[in-house]
C-alpha cells in the first residue's frame, strides 16, 4: 500500500448454478489465494453465491436462504483474510427479492445493498432497512440511491463504489475505483462494446475500474456467458481473463497518480451529497507485479505507436505552419549539426512549408563546424540539407571563436564552460544574422529532456524565435525521427538511420584520435531513458522521489543497477532545481503531450526553488 500502491483482482470462479455450498466453495478458495498474493480488493460476478441464471429458482425460500447461509459462511472462512470482497447474492426481505452486493473483510461485513435498476423479479429498494438476518452492528442495508463510496482509513485515496449489474455508465460518486460485479452475457460484439464502455468510464471518471463477470459456469438454456472479467485504468483495459475460463486477474493500481489527476483536473467531491462507509485493514507493502514501462512518453503497441507519432509531427509543423503564417514569414534558418534535435526540427520545418505550399528552398540549413565537430555528423548535416531541398550553408566558426578567446583572455587549450558556451553562442549569434539578412525566423531544436536539465547554453542554443523540439523528450525524439525514416526514400533513409545510431553529443570538445565524437552527452548527466522516466512521473503525477526511485528499479531492472538509477535521479534533481531560470525565459512551441515546462501556463517554479527536501528525501 506504500505510495499508493494497491493491488487488485477481479474473479470469475466456477460454479454450479443454484449450488451455493459449492459456489461458496470456490469464493472462499479465491479469497484466500487473493489473500496470499497481497491483493486488498477484489471482486466476484453478479449473483456469485447462487449463479444468476436461476431464473424462477431465486423466489424459492430454500435457495435465498441458503445464499445467507454460506455469505456467512464465507466472511467466517476469510476472517483472517485482509482483503476486502465483493460477492453478489439474492436477498429476499418483507415480501420484495433484491439482487445485492455484499462488501466484507476480516470477518466483518461492512454493508449489503441492492441493484439501483433491477428488472424481472428482483425490486429496486427504496428505503433502507435493518436485516433481521445479519445481527448488530452488521445491518447496513442501503437504499439504491445512497449506495455508499467505501473509504479506507488507513489510505484514504482507498475508496471505492460497487455497481451492481448491467449498467457501465452507472455513476461513482467519485470513488477511485469503481467495481462492477456484473452478469453480461456473449453476443456478437459484446465484448467490444463492454471494452469500449469501460475504457470510456474509467477515463471520464479519472478510476480503474474492476469488472467481474459471470463466466461459463452458468446456466446456457438461453444465453452463453464467457466470462472475460477485466480491469480498465484511466481509459486502458490493463488486464483481463482469457474468455471461456475461471479464474483471476490482478491489477497493481496507482490510487496516488488518480489522486493526482483528480486534483489536476479540478474534479469536485461533494462528500454532503454522497454516503461513506470507513473501513479498516492492515497496511501491507504491496509487491508490484503489473509491468511499469520504462518509456513512459512512448506507447508500448506499435500501432499506436506510429499513430502517436503522426499525430505528434502534424501538431508540432500546424503549430510553426501557423507562426510562420501570422508573421507573414516565408523563411527559416536551421542551426543542422547532423544531430537528433536538429534533424527533426528540420523535419518539422518542412512539413510546415508544405502546409504553407512554400517552396522548401526557402529553409537556410546552417552546418557551422567548429572543434569538435566530426566528419560523421558534417557529412550527415549536409547530406540531409540536400535531401530536404534545403539552402546549405557552411560557415566554419574555429577563427571567429578563437579571436573571440583572444578578446576575452581565455586559454584556447583551456576546454571548460567557456571554451563550450562561446561555441554555442557564436552559432546563435550567426543563426540569428542571418535570419535578419533573409526575413526569416530560426527555429529552435532543444527538446523537452535538454529543458529539464538544463543541457542547453543560456543565450546559445537555448535561445530561438520559435522552439518546435520543446515539449518532445529525448526518448521520443528517436522515435519521431525513425518514424520519418520508415517513410522515406533509401538515401533519405539511410541518413535518418546513420543520425539515429550516431552518439547523443553538443560536440564542443575534440574528437578523439580516431576522430569520432569524444564528448558523449549521457556519460556526462546520465542516460535520458532514465531522466524521462523521472520526468514524466515527477511532472504528470507529482510523485516523491523514493516512489519515483522504486519504479525505475523496477522498470529498469534489466538495465540498471539501484545504485546508477539513484546517482542519476539525483543528478536530475540538482539540475531540475538550479536550471529553471533557463526555462522561465524559453522562446514560444507548441505543447503535444501532457507534461511541458513552458513557463507561461505548464510549470511555474521560482528560479532559486531550493532542491534539498526532494534530495534529503533520496538521501
Amino acid at each position: 500500500m506504500k505510495h499508493g500502491f494497491l493491488k487488485i483482482a477481479a474473479i470469475t470462479p466456477d460454479l454450479r448454478v443454484a449450488d451455493c455450498e459449492y459456489n461458496s466453495r470456490q469464493i472462499i478458495k479465491y479469497i484466500k489465494e487473493a489473500d496470499e498474493k497481497g491483493v486488498m480488493l477484489c471482486a466476484f460476478p453478479m449473483l456469485s453465491i447462487t449463479g444468476a441464471t436461476c431464473g424462477d429458482l431465486f423466489l424459492q425460500k430454500s435457495l435465498t436462504d441458503s445464499a445467507v447461509k454460506c455469505l456467512k459462511n464465507i466472511i467466517k472462512e476469510t476472517s483472517d483474510c485482509n482483503t476486502v470482497s465483493v460477492v453478489g447474492l439474492p436477498l429476499a426481505y418483507n415480501g420484495s427479492l433484491y439482487n445485492c452486493a455484499a462488501v466484507f473483510s476480516k470477518g466483518k461485513l461492512f454493508s449489503i445493498f441492492p441493484e439501483k435498476n433491477s428488472s424481472g423479479i428482483f425490486m429496486s429498494k427504496q428505503s433502507p432497512v435493518n436485516l433481521n438476518c445479519f445481527e448488530e452492528p452488521y445491518n447496513h442495508f442501503y437504499n439504491a440511491n445512497e449506495i455508499p463510496v467505501f473509504i479506507c482509513h488507513e489510505m484514504p485515496e482507498f475508496s471505492f463504489y460497487v455497481n451492481v449489474g448491467n449498467n457501465i455508465f452507472q455513476n461513482n460518486n467519485k470513488a477511485n475505483i469503481i467495481v462492477n460485479i456484473s452478469a453480461n452475457n456473449e453476443i456478437v460484439g459484446n465484448t467490444e462494446y463492454i471494452d469500449a464502455a469501460i475504457k470510456a468510464k474509467s477515463a471520464d471518471s479519472i478510476c480503474t475500474y474492476l469488472y467481474a463477470n459471470a463466466g461459463c459456469g452458468e446456466s446456457t438454456t438461453d444465453f452463453v456467458f464467457a466470462g472475460n472479467s477485466k480491469i480498465a485504468d484511466n481509459g486502458k483495459i490493463v488486464s483481463e481473463l482469457e474468455k471461456y475460463s475461471t479464474g483471476m486477474v490482478i491489477y497493481d493500481c496507482d490510487l496516488q497518480k488518480t489522486e493526482t489527476e483528480h486534483i489536476r483536473k479540478e474534479i469536485q467531491i461533494h462528500h454532503e451529497s454522497r454516503k461513506e462507509y470507513l473501513f479498516s485493514i492492515n497496511q501491507t507493502e504491496t509487491n508490484i507485479t503489473t509491468r511499469i514501462s520504462p518509456s513512459p512518453f512512448i506507447p508500448e503497441n506499435d500501432e499506436e505507436k506510429q499513430n502517436r507519432c503522426a499525430e505528434i509531427s502534424m501538431i508540432q509543423a500546424h503549430g510553426l505552419a501557423k507562426r510562420l503564417k501570422h508573421t507573414n514569414c516565408k523563411s527559416a534558418v536551421i542551426g543542422l549539426s547532423g544531430g537528433l534535435d536538429s534533424t527533426l526540427a528540420l523535419i518539422v520545418t518542412v512539413n510546415a512549408f508544405k502546409i504553407l505550399g512554400l517552396d522548401t528552398s526557402g529553409i537556410t540549413a546552417v552546418t557551422m563546424p567548429c572543434f569538435g565537430t566530426t566528419d560523421r555528423t558534417y557529412s550527415n548535416a549536409c547530406e540531409l540539407a540536400k535531401c530536404y531541398g534545403a539552402v546549405l550553408r557552411e560557415i566554419n566558426i574555429k577563427e571567429s571563436v578563437a579571436k573571440h578567446f583572444e578578446d576575452i583572455g581565455h586559454d584556447i587549450n583551456n576546454h571548460d564552460v567557456t571554451y563550450e558556451n562561446s561555441q554555442a553562442r557564436e552559432r546563435t549569434q550567426i543563426l540569428m544574422d542571418i535570419a535578419n539578412q533573409c526575413g526569416g525566423m530560426v527555429i529552435g531544436t532543444g527538446d523537452l529532456s535538454e529543458l529539464a536539465l538544463g543541457w542547453a547554453t543560456y543565450n546559445g542554443d537555448h535561445m530561438s524565435m520559435y522552439s518546435v523540439n520543446a515539449d518532445i523528450p529525448k526518448t521520443l525524439v528517436r522515435h519521431l525521427v525513425r518514424f520519418e525514416a520508415e517513410k522515406s526514400e533509401s538515401k533519405l533513409k539511410s541518413i535518418l538511420m546513420d543520425i539515429l545510431d550516431t552518439p547523443v553529443s553538443p560536440e564542443l570538445l575534440p574528437p578523439d584520435e580516431n576522430g569520432t565524437i569524444s564528448q558523449k552527452t549521457e556519460d556526462l548527466v546520465g542516460p535520458y531513458e532514465l531522466h524521462d522516466f523521472f520526468l514524466y512521473y515527477i511532472l504528470r503525477y507529482g510523485f516523491t522521489p523514493e516512489k519515483i526511485y522504486r519504479m525505475a528499479v523496477i522498470a529498469f531492472k534489466d538495465l540498471y543497477d539501484a545504485h546508477t538509477i539513484l546517482k542519476w535521479e539525483k543528478t536530475f534533481y540538482r539540475r531540475f532545481f538550479t536550471q529553471q531560470f533557463k526555462r522561465s525565459c524559453m522562446p514560444d512551441g507548441p505543447k503535444v503531450g501532457s507534461v511541458s515546462l513552458s513557463p507561461r501556463g505548464d510549470f511555474k517554479m521560482p528560479s532559486d526553488a531550493c532542491a534539498d527536501l526532494w534530495l534529503n528525501e533520496l538521501e
